[in-house]
């Protein structure tokens, strides 16, 4: 259901998103989705649940500076894609208008943020950040400003803007400004 669900996205937009055309689509009767997802907002929510548990290529360069700078440009290219962008695109602007959806959407930043987080732990015991540097805080500080161009603002990325991101994420991080005692 869910190649069906991002398949239908992609091509039609959420407002254009019927349980029907999924369910045609995927060769299932509405009444399985209605029992299972409850309807569109269902499947995306599932859809973001299942993208969450798959691994996110986390670089391992051995400097925190390049990790964090290619975490950067991995949205970067993920959003700028042509062959790539269309779906992540659309299944987030659509998570952003459900309630359900919305919750998945948070959820799946939680564990991307997590795994990325794995950089961040090993630059601090590597001396390369401040012990108590929160992991999360910083990658997601590499990375929202990326988001906020493209949801918010409706700005076009660039790979400047993608370097900016990561080099504030780090002089923030090395100031101590994601200090995870900090209140």
């Amino acid at each position: 259901m869910v190649t069906a669900t991002l398949a239908e996205l992609t091509e039609k937009g959420y407002d254009q998103l019927t349980v029907d055309a999924i369910c045609h689509r995927a060769g299932v009767h509405k009444a399985t989705v209605y029992r299972r997802w409850g309807g569109v907002d269902g499947l995306i929510a599932d859809a973001l649940a299942l993208s969450a548990d798959q691994p996110w290529p986390i670089p391992d360069t051995g400097s925190v500076d390049e990790d964090i700078h290619l975490l950067a440009r991995e949205v970067y290219a993920t959003f700028t894609d042509p062959d790539l962008r269309t779906t992540p695109t659309t299944l987030i602007s659509a998570a952003l208008r459900s309630t359900l959806g919305a919750a998945a959407l948070s959820a799946f930043f939680t564990a991307r943020h997590k795994q990325a987080a794995e950089v961040v732990t090993r630059a601090v015991a590597r001396g390369q950040l401040p012990a108590g540097v929160d992991p999360v805080e910083l990658v997601r500080a590499a990375t929202a400003p990326l988001y906020h161009r493209l949801f918010i603002t409706g700005e076009a990325l660039d790979e400047p803007a993608a370097h900016r991101a990561a080099a504030a994420a780090l002089l923030a991080a090395r100031a101590g400004l994601f200090d995870a005692a900090a209140p």
